[in-house]
């Protein structure tokens, strides 16, 4: 999806849900999409289930909004953000929202900012369910951000991590969806068309970072060429993709 780094976003964190360790590589992916002028983390404050985010939170100047866990069983926090994330809609003051989680129960409230007309990025680990991925404009699984894999507490439970969607189904209907008559399309054409399609589509989630690179990689049963627009120091290159004809052979 087509980004404008000029955007003013906000950054809320359910620190209940979410790892102190990769929030420095989460704020510079954050700057990719705009400006962070909103930075709060949610949380009961006293407990010690919270203290990896101490230091965190002055590094990275992120406001912790205390949250009392009133009765158990019940997350207080999640209501605390929500509520929050409708003030600041209703201020008119950001473009849009990054929410930080991996829990579904934001699910309603993303959908609800994009209603208003506002972009929300999603980050959240492989974990988190379908429906709040879906909600996004975009969802970043964290795990590619991280430097090294984080350790697992003993006592942590181990939760089912989503599986990978098949990249070539990805990438044809993509290319079905964009190509002109002649079969070609442009390598942004595609990317966009993915994202629309399919909000956690990063490349980095294949082992490279960048899509002409996994597109490249493709060669089994897509062609790619590039094509030069312009003159002399202003010559730009772009690739375009199509589909293999039927019966041809790698080169």
């Amino acid at each position: 999806m087509a980004t404008n780094t000029n955007q003013k976003l906000a950054v809320l964190i359910d620190a209940d849900n979410a790892q102190a360790s990769v929030i420095q590589e989460l704020l510079a992916e954050v700057s990719r999409y705009g400006t962070a002028t909103i930075k709060r983390a949610y949380g009961d404050w006293t407990t010690q289930n919270l203290r990896s985010w101490k230091d965190v939170l002055h590094t990275m100047a992120i406001q912790p909004i205390q949250q009392f866990s009133y009765t158990s069983g019940k997350n207080a926090t999640d209501s605390a953000l929500i509520i929050d994330a409708m003030d600041v809609l209703h201020t008119g003051n950001v473009d849009g929202f990054c929410l930080v989680s991996s829990d579904s129960d934001f699910t309603r409230l993303a959908t609800r900012i994009r209603e208003a007309g506002l972009v929300v990025y999603g980050f959240g680990e492989r974990k988190t369910p379908e429906p709040f991925v879906a909600a996004c404009d975009k969802f970043i699984y964290t795990e590619i951000l991280r430097n090294e894999p984080d350790e697992a507490s003993p006592n942590q439970q181990q939760q089912p991590v989503a599986e990978l969607p098949k990249l070539k189904p990805i990438l044809l209907n993509a290319l079905n969806a964009t190509a002109r008559e002649d079969g070609w399309t442009t390598l942004s054409a595609l990317g966009s068309q993915i994202n629309r399609s399919h909000p956690s589509f990063d490349p980095r989630n294949y082992g490279v970072a960048k899509l002409g690179e996994l597109i490249r990689q493709q060669a089994a049963y897509l062609d790619v060429k590039e094509v030069k627009t312009g003159e002399g120091d202003a010559v730009q290159t772009h690739l375009h993709v199509r589909r293999k004809a039927a019966g041809a052979t790698k080169a």
